[in-house]
């Protein structure tokens, strides 16, 4: 084990990204308390479609993007939602995003998230092999299936001419589309296979493994909402809501859609806004327990078999992180469940979350003194936490993280 360079850390958050963090600090040798409020693994950790995203090196900050977004708008049917009552959140972000947008900005996001998404999975192996629970992690890849032969050609020619990173794309076989064919009683008119990319089998068991390492380890949990937080001779005080007060030598901020508030005190720009996705889900009926995640991409709607339910995943819904849920999104999934017959058993449970995104869609990772910070991982949050713990415990510690951190410091933002 490393000599440590940090001899303690308050990791504020405990989500995927930041156990993630205290993990990878435990490893070196760092005493580590979490401090979280007091709440179940609900959040976008947990409700997400387990999926392993690794095929996903395109910035969703990008002009094709833009382009899209008339056709994608809710109101149209599609699954992007721009909320009136949320417009004060989503249209500075949205300028903001527009200016990340050129070819340039995005020519050099790629890089970054390229860089990144290739150690994603080397990174899971490693975390999940020392919490005694690599069986949740399966790189199996996923399906991309159409409805419609128009549709068909239009998404398997896209994708076959994409840069997919470390993932590789391939026409499904007639035994791959055959049993396709027996989870929905609509025709499938085309079909892909990514391979390389994965799946956690299970999210929640994924939570409490990874808890049950920490707290193994020696880790300290330490209920409670952050108020504050500051630098005093050159260690980080962390103040709570309760008026408790923690000391160590880093605080670390992974607490997701609510970073920013956290962060903004010490000078440092976050952006960030809340971009909710939804989810039902329900018993698994009939549907193949090795089957892959399945993207119903007409619908933007991924499906995926966990141990004991099922999930349908849509919505990118841009508001505050505490605009109330609107029942409209659900009522949209279960509309696509039901019309293409999946197999989606009562009780069918809705959900929605808060994915933290930054107008740039990378995450923000890096350390101003005594206080450091990784969030801001859009729709790869789960993809990316196991290597995003690493290379900040790395930069932590003094040592090379396995990408370059420097195009993800929040002083990209001014």
């Amino acid at each position: 084990m490393t000599d440590p360079v940090l001899g303690s850390a308050i990791v504020i958050g405990n989500g995927v990204v930041g156990l993630g963090v205290a993990l990878a600090l435990q490893r070196r040798g760092t005493a580590v308390t979490i401090v979280a409020p007091d709440a179940p693994w609900r959040g976008a950790s947990w409700g997400n479609a387990g999926h392993i995203a690794v095929e996903q090196v395109e910035p969703l900050a990008s002009l094709a993007t833009l382009r899209s977004v008339p056709k994608r708008l809710f109101s149209r049917g599609g699954a992007l939602a721009l909320p009136p009552r949320a417009i004060a959140a989503w249209l500075p972000f949205s300028l903001r995003m527009v200016r990340s947008a050129g070819p340039a900005r995005f020519r050099r996001g790629k890089a970054v998230l390229s860089a990144m998404l290739a150690t994603a999975v080397p990174a899971w192996r490693r975390v999940l092999a020392e919490a005694g629970a690599a069986h949740l992690l399966r790189v199996d890849g996923h399906f991309v299936v159409w409805e419609t032969p128009e549709n068909a050609a239009r998404g398997r020619a896209a994708w076959m001419a994409a840069d997919t990173g470390t993932a590789t794309v391939r026409d499904a076989t007639a035994d791959e589309l055959a049993t396709l064919a027996t989870i929905t009683t609509v025709p499938i008119a085309g079909a892909i296979r990514f391979e390389g990319s994965g799946q956690i089998v299970d999210t929640g068991a994924l939570g409490e493994a990874l808890l049950a390492r920490f707290v193994a380890g020696g880790g300290a949990l330490r209920h409670g909402r952050v108020r504050t937080i500051s630098e005093r001779s050159g260690r980080a005080h962390v103040t709570l809501d309760d008026g408790a007060t923690l000391d160590a030598d880093v605080a670390v901020v992974a607490a997701g859609a609510a970073s920013a508030r956290l962060v903004a005190p010490l000078g440092l720009r976050a952006p960030l806004i809340a971009e909710r996705g939804y989810h039902v889900e329900g018993a698994p009926g009939d549907w193949p327990a090795d089957l892959p995640p399945v993207v119903f991409e007409d619908r933007s709607m991924i499906v995926t078999r966990f141990a004991d339910r099922l999930r349908a995943a849509s919505i990118v819904e841009f508001a505050r992180i505490d605009t109330p849920a609107d029942p409209a999104k659900w009522a949209r999934l279960r509309a696509h469940v039901a019309a293409l017959g999946l197999s989606l058993r009562a009780p069918v449970e809705p959900w929605m979350g808060a994915r933290p995104t930054l107008p740039d869609y990378l995450p923000a990772i890096g350390r101003r003194g005594a206080v450091a910070y990784a969030f801001g991982h859009q729709h790869l949050g789960l993809t990316l936490s196991a290597t995003s713990g690493e290379a900040l415990a790395a930069l932590l510690h003094g040592e090379a993280p396995a990408f370059d951190l420097a195009p993800l410091d929040l002083s990209r933002f001014g």
